[in-house]
């Protein structure tokens, strides 16, 4: 019996450090996303740019230990390492994205190519598209993921920093749309699409009506993930739709939960997993990253094979 390679996953867009009050860490929702890939046993790299800088250095040195593959980052000698100030209004991280950043220049390489072709699943965002040459870089790759590659559109709005136009074409490129229950209704506004009306319905049905019209509308997409904060998520298919409520935990802070959800949920979706499994997983791991400081936060084994067992349970 053959051991079978572990699952190529690609966190492909920003790359950058988030500011807080606290001291800057590092992030950007696709990087998050790989990291916490890694962590759960997958070959995930990260596809970004990052400046020939103290802060790109710094970056290096704080993935080295971490799971995730670096070794495709590209290295930009004219614009700076990626930088987010971030402050907090009533808990929610509002966020200050300065421009022009290094992973606003990301540059189609074979080598980029080639993984693409290979990946299993892939993760992009809205806010490494602003630029038109991320933004063509990222399109491209996904068009060139295999049938069977999950490509995973995590919405992740932030103004200024996206438009009917670029949400349209992700779309269009996903099998899965990851978003906030906030940013549902923003999406279906952004394309044309009607609102979500009746008052009286529980906010599940209105969500599960408006997944259903994304699902309409995009023939390519075969799930929506609506995370819901402290309220759970939502998974909707085309056959089956499955709400979970989530996990009850002492918020540090939300970085990367979101990310970490996701990366659960395509861990568990190409091991053929049902929508409560994943479900299960992308809360437990969401809330135990908003248990922590910070999207990238220490990991111990103990943690990691505790929360694994509790998912398989």
């Amino acid at each position: 019996m053959t051991l079978k390679e572990p699952h190529l996953i690609l966190g492909i867009g920003e790359l950058l450090w988030d500011l807080l009050p606290e001291g800057p860490r590092l992030g950007g929702a696709p990087a998050n996303f790989a990291v916490m890939a890694a962590r759960l046993g997958n070959h995930a790299g990260i596809l970004s740019r990052i400046g020939r800088d103290e802060l790109g250095r710094r970056a290096v040195e704080r993935l080295d230990p971490l799971p995730a593959d670096t070794s495709f980052l590209e290295v930009d000698l004219a614009h700076e390492t990626g930088r987010v100030t971030v402050a907090f209004e009533g808990g929610q991280p509002v966020y200050t994205i300065h421009q022009p950043a290094a992973w606003d220049f990301m540059e189609l390489t074979g080598e980029w190519v080639q993984l693409a072709e290979r990946a299993d699943a892939i993760c992009f965002g809205s806010l490494a598209q602003r630029s038109h040459e991320s933004r063509q870089t990222i399109q491209t790759l996904a068009a060139q993921t295999s049938s069977s590659c999950v490509r995973v559109f995590d919405v992740n709005l932030r103004q200024p920093f996206f438009s009917s136009e670029v949400i349209q074409e992700s779309l269009e490129l996903a099998t899965v749309i990851k978003m906030n229950d906030a940013e549902l209704p923003q999406v279906l506004a952004l394309l044309g699409l009607r609102g979500l009306a009746h008052q009286e319905e529980p906010m599940s049905g209105l969500l599960r009506r408006a997944a259903g019209r994304l699902l309409a509308e995009f023939p390519s997409i075969e799930m929506v993930a609506v995370t819901r904060g402290s309220h759970g998520s939502l998974l909707v298919t085309r056959k089956e739709w499955h709400e979970h409520p989530g996990f009850p935990v002492e918020i540090a802070d939300t970085i990367g939960a979101g990310d970490a959800f996701a990366a659960a949920i395509v861990h568990y979706m190409l091991r053929g997993a049902s929508l409560a499994r994943l479900n299960e997983a992308g809360n437990r791991w969401g809330a135990w990253v908003a248990s922590q400081s910070g999207a990238m936060p220490p990991l111990a084994d103990a943690v990691r094979v505790g929360i694994a067992a509790a998912i398989e349970g």
